[in-house]
């Protein structure tokens, strides 16, 4: 990546798949899915980037995806959003789910 950070949006139409966080600093599920996403993330490795959306501190980003609950997780690839899903998610699930998305859009 160059030297300046790319944003949100030119991250999610890039054509690395991402999966985005929705999470909220109190919330107690939120918490049980950090290590299931470092788990994840290393299943993975570079076939997707994970970042972290901080709901009170980005609700613009929040409403415009129509977050309603957290911890919510989408996949972007492309701009385009090729899964979601709301509430904890296992790590062999999350892992599967997400393998399968990106082999049905590479």
């Amino acid at each position: 990546m160059s030297a300046k950070a790319k944003t949100f949006q030119e991250l999610i139409n890039g054509d690395q798949a991402v999966l985005v966080d929705f999470f909220a600093t109190w919330c107690g599920p939120c918490k049980m899915m950090q290590p299931i996403l470092e788990d994840a993330a290393k299943q993975l490795g570079d076939k997707v980037k994970i970042l972290k959306v901080d709901v009170d501190k980005n609700q613009l980003a929040a409403s415009k995806f129509q977050v309603r609950g957290v911890p919510t997780l989408i996949l972007f690839q492309k701009g385009k959003i090729l899964w979601r899903e709301s509430g904890v998610v296992p790590a062999h699930q999350l892992v599967n789910t997400l393998k399968a998305s990106i082999a049905e859009n590479p």
